[in-house]
């Protein structure tokens, strides 16, 4: 079992804390990390990584400091950042045999976990082409691929499905629950389906600090009763609605408009209805966005 422990944790440049005190513990699994850009979310993995020093508190796997653990803590990570960048005229095959020598893999099992990965990502086909020729979804799985060399304990994703086709995206959600077993999986991403599929928990991050750590029900949980539809045929309503609620969704059907709200009160309107949330009114609520969706 792997644990990683992240006590006190705070990072501040000049005046602004990128993270704020935070204490989690993590262990073997997949955990959605959930929030608004600049909301301490890639300061966080980065500190992970130990590409970036906390100024206060510490990291702990397996009850040791990782700073004391130096390169012995390095070769059990596995990372994807956000910006990924190749080198156009490798191939897919040459490129993961460069970061295998780079991570210190012997050539012979590097050779077989590479045609290993390639499979697994689906470029064993074109694993002789150009990364520059691929398509962007394509050369994630190639980051992905490089991410997964040295069989790592810790593997830390940032929007690691950026660009993927919904196909791409479902092959990426069966490979990593595949492999969440014996690794703890930290994934960053905006798309909240990734989240819901494949996360036994969901860290939500804001202003730097945690808001809330938990399973898909207790976050859900948390918001029964707070989340109504609202049907009305009257356009002026809706206005007074929108200003008056967090509204997510607006459909307009033949006869009358549907608004999804979130509200902690029941709104006064005549056909309302309380429904369950989903992960979309959990986002909402929490981050306070301004968009709506018109459909």
């Amino acid at each position: 079992m792997n644990k990683l422990e992240i006590q006190n944790l705070t990072k501040t440049y000049g005046k602004k804390n990128a993270n704020d005190n935070i204490n989690i513990t993590l262990e073997n699994g997949v955990y959605g990390l959930l929030g608004p850009n600049g909301s301490g979310k890639t300061t966080l993995m980065k500190q992970i990584t130990t590409l970036t020093t906390p100024s206060r508190g510490e990291i702990r796997y397996n009850g040791k400091n990782i700073v004391g653990l130096n390169d012995e803590y390095r070769t059990l990570l596995g990372y994807l950042p956000q910006e990924f960048g190749v080198y156009k005229k490798f191939s897919a095959k040459q490129f993961l045999q460069y970061v295998a020598a780079l991570k210190g893999l012997n050539s012979k099992i590097a050779s077989q976990k590479i045609a290993q990965l390639l499979n697994l990502v689906g470029l064993f086909e074109v694993r002789n082409k150009q990364v520059g020729k691929f398509s962007g979804g394509m050369k994630r799985r190639v980051g992905i691929a490089q991410a997964l060399l040295n069989d790592p304990k810790i593997l830390i994703l940032d929007e690691p499905t950026a660009g993927l086709d919904p196909q791409e995206r479902a092959r990426f959600r069966n490979l990593i629950s595949q492999i969440s077993r014996d690794k703890i999986i930290i994934l960053s991403t905006h798309i909240i389906s990734d989240i819901e599929s494949i996360a036994k928990e969901t860290i939500m991050i804001k202003e730097g600090a945690i808001l809330m750590k938990g399973t898909h029900r207790d976050i859900l949980g948390a918001m029964e009763g707070n989340v109504y539809t609202i049907r009305t045929s009257n356009e002026e309503e809706v206005h007074e609605i929108q200003n008056k609620y967090k509204t997510v969704n607006i459909q307009r059907g033949v006869n009358d408009i549907e608004l999804r709200v979130i509200s902690e009160k029941m709104p006064h309107y005549k056909e309302t209805q309380v429904v369950e949330p989903k992960f979309e009114d959990v986002y909402m609520f929490y981050f306070d966005l301004e968009n709506t969706t018109e459909v």
